[in-house]
């Protein structure tokens, strides 16, 4: 089958770029509106999208850290995809959930919960949450070492992993002229005793429909990039250009072989924010319109949390240059990412906070929908892209426009479908579903005898 690019809608409702609340053509209430998510979601099955993202935060983020005031309070992710799951078909759900504050335990309940609940259209988002304000939001001080956070996120997702295959896919009889309800020897304690956590396990709800919900992953540091190459299916990543993309794409397709895994296995989606006209003229007008929006205490304030809270710049002039900051156990990825934009751009600090108001430091194209097809044409032909999360910096407005301006031109170049290829969001992505460790070593034994 030929190759085809996979899209992802990042679509919190509030909106992408962090004045977006105040285009007038968004809702100001968008990111606790369920009727306003509903609405995202059918136009990104309409578009035919793989999957509704949502990422999270576990912390208020007064300031504007990650999207300004209309980001400060929203729905948890597996709670609202479980509603959005019956008025859908085919659209994917990933949810980010943290493996520095949750347990193995209750989060693979969740997901396996959501998974059956979609008909096998989960995924989860696996992030360590970073910030001293969230930690204490957890009985802890302070936040854990950016070290300790990847060690315990490779043990907790190996854990969840195990749960999800305690039971075997034919466990349950349920036979109601024997009552045999399921069948015993299909059952399995997992007894993990790891230095992060103790669990015994089976988990209380059956397989996953797709053996696992599928299992994403965005860092970008070192260790991120490991735990990537180990456990990661879907890999959200940013970049600013296609030589940084490609880096990083063959960095992390021969981390994957190193370890023993299939490349094709695991999809590579940076981030894509387009603003879409039917002439560039168009779209750049758009963009002016939004960057017009912004406040300056928000987009001070945007920098400072994107620098881990150390870059208080208050005080300093906006049309002047960005001023060092100290590096933090927190986002080390994106500290580092906003300061190669500013420093190769010579950017102010007015200039750079609009320049990542929208996406927060990935890429953002501004042009007719030929020339943003164009780009991700290049993008996916030449190992910088599996496919994009499309970052729509407005709401519903710039997923209108994508959907109903650049889709159909993908459609005509042959490189996104034209229907769903499957029922679940591993079928819809291509990837394999999971085989059970238990099931694969009983037919062993039996081939044996």
């Amino acid at each position: 089958m030929t190759r085809q690019i996979k899209l992802g809608a990042f679509l919190p409702g509030g909106g992408q770029h962090i004045a977006a609340w105040r285009h007038p053509g968004s809702p100001a209430d968008g990111a606790t509106s369920f009727a306003f998510h509903t609405e995202l979601a059918r136009t990104a099955e309409r578009g035919l999208f793989d999957a509704y993202f949502l990422a999270d935060n576990l912390s208020v983020g007064l300031g504007g850290r990650e999207g300004g005031n209309a980001k400060i309070a929203g729905f948890e992710p597996v709670t609202l995809f479980a509603a959005l799951a019956p008025l859908t078909t085919h659209l994917g759900f990933i949810a980010t959930a943290s493996t520095t504050y949750e347990e193995p335990y209750t989060l693979a309940r969740k997901f396996a919960s959501l998974d059956h609940l979609s008909n096998g259209r989960a995924g989860w988002n696996v992030v360590t949450s970073a910030g001293d304000e969230t930690a204490r939001n957890f009985n802890r001080n302070k936040q854990p070492d950016h070290a300790d956070r990847y060690a315990r996120a490779r043990e907790h997702v190996d854990t969840v992993k195990a749960l999800w295959d305690s039971w075997e896919d034919d466990a349950f009889i349920r036979d109601k002229q024997t009552g045999r309800f399921y069948d015993p020897a299909k059952v399995h304690d997992i007894d993990h005793k790891g230095a992060h956590f103790a669990v015994k396990g089976p988990l209380n709800v059956p397989r996953p429909v797709q053996g696992h919900p599928v299992v994403v992953q965005a860092g970008q540091s070192e260790d991120g990039r490991r735990l990537a190459a180990l456990s990661a299916e879907v890999i959200f990543t940013a970049h600013q250009n296609l030589a940084s993309a490609q880096e990083f794409y063959r960095d992390i397709k021969a981390r994957v072989i190193a370890e023993g895994r299939v490349p094709e296995h695991v999809l590579i989606m940076p981030g894509v924010a387009p603003f879409v006209g039917r002439t560039e003229a168009e779209a750049r007008a758009k963009y002016d319109k939004l960057t017009e929006l912004i406040l300056p205490e928000d987009g001070v304030a945007l920098l400072n949390g994107l620098a881990g809270g150390t870059l208080d710049i208050r005080g300093y002039p906006l049309d002047g240059p960005l001023p060092k900051s100290a590096e933090t156990e927190g986002m080390k990825s994106r500290q580092a990412l906003i300061r190669q934009i500013a420093d190769e751009h010579n950017f102010t600090i007015r200039e750079l906070y609009q320049w990542i108001a929208t996406a927060r430091g990935h890429y953002t194209i501004v042009g007719s929908a030929t020339q943003v097809a164009d780009q991700l044409e290049e993008w996916f032909h030449n190992e910088a892209a599996d496919g994009f999360n499309i970052l729509p910096p407005w709401l519903p407005g710039a997923l209108n426009d994508f959907v109903d301006l650049v889709v159909p031109e993908l459609q005509r170049r042959g490189l996104f479908r034209t229907a769903y290829e499957g029922r679940t969001l591993r079928e819809n992505l291509g990837l394999p579903r999971p085989v059970n460790p238990w099931t694969v070593s009983r037919s062993s034994l039996q081939a044996a005898e």
